[in-house]
Order: structure tokens, then C-alpha cells, then sequence
């Protein structure tokens, strides 16, 4: 062993302890490294071509305006709180959807409504030329009272 001579006298005269560092785990470590790094270094140097996505600076379209149509239990309609029939309803959307913009149509629609009554509606906004009719999920308040 390295430090053998340090016994107390059990040790040969001639067995000093051993100063020196041993190189040779060193050097295995050092070259299993530079093999590794050899391996690596060209695949760090590969360039792969992205095609990334261009930021443009034009302004985004104006929000369209929203028209609203609620249908009570009852059958009344109203066309943005205001309470109108049928006939009067099919003019405005009509008018309406040669905006441009055309305006988002929103149905607040009571749950006990019949479905056939909502159809009628849907089927005339088509008509009228509404691209964007959605039904409103939040219950229906009612019309603004002045």
C-alpha cells in the first residue's frame, strides 16, 4: 500500500510512502472526454433551416358591431331591446348585413321557447344575408326598461 511505512515498525526500511499522482485515471477520463467531444462537435456545428413566421405591421380589421335578438317565453322578439315583429326584424337584418363589416347576431333565447320558434328566426337571418348567427349562452335578462 501507499502509506505501508508508516507503521511503527512492522514496515521494511526501504518502503517510503508514495508521492506521486497517479496519471493514468486521468489520462482514461481525459481521452473518453475528447472522444466525446470530437463525436458532438460536428452535430453542434449543423444548421437546420426554420422557416419562422413574418410579423406583418398591417392594422387589424375594425370589430363588427353586434345585433342582438332576444325571444321570450312569450314570443316577443326584441331586436337590441327594443321590441319589434317579424316583418320589421327581417328588414333590419337585411339592411344590416350589406355592412361591411357585417355585424355578429347574437340569439338570447328562453330555455322554455320552442325550438321551432328559434328555427323561424335563424332561418330568416339566412335569409337576410346574416353570415355569423350564434346563440348566446348567458340567461336572458330581459328588455331594458327606460
Amino acid at each position: 500500500m501507499a502509506f505501508s511505512g508508516l507503521n511503527a515498525g512492522g514496515g521494511a526500511p526501504h518502503s517510503a510512502p508514495m508521492v506521486e499522482i497517479n496519471m493514468i485515471p486521468l489520462v482514461d477520463v481525459m481521452m473518453v472526454l475528447l472522444i466525446i467531444f470530437m463525436i458532438t462537435a460536428p452535430l453542434l456545428a449543423h444548421k437546420i433551416k426554420v422557416d419562422l413566421p413574418q410579423a406583418s405591421t398591417v392594422l387589424l380589421e375594425e370589430k363588427p358591431d353586434t345585433i342582438t335578438i332576444a325571444i321570450l317565453a312569450d314570443g316577443r322578439m326584441f331586436l337590441n331591446d327594443v321590441e319589434t315583429d317579424r316583418e320589421n326584424m327581417v328588414k333590419r337584418l337585411s339592411a344590416e348585413a350589406q355592412r361591411k363589416p357585417q355585424p355578429d347576431l347574437h340569439l338570447h333565447v328562453d330555455r322554455t321557447l320552442q325550438f321551432q320558434q328559434l328555427a323561424t328566426v335563424m332561418a330568416d337571418a339566412q335569409n337576410a344575408g346574416m353570415v355569423k348567427v350564434g346563440i348566446a349562452t348567458d340567461p336572458l335578462e330581459g328588455p331594458k326598461k327606460p
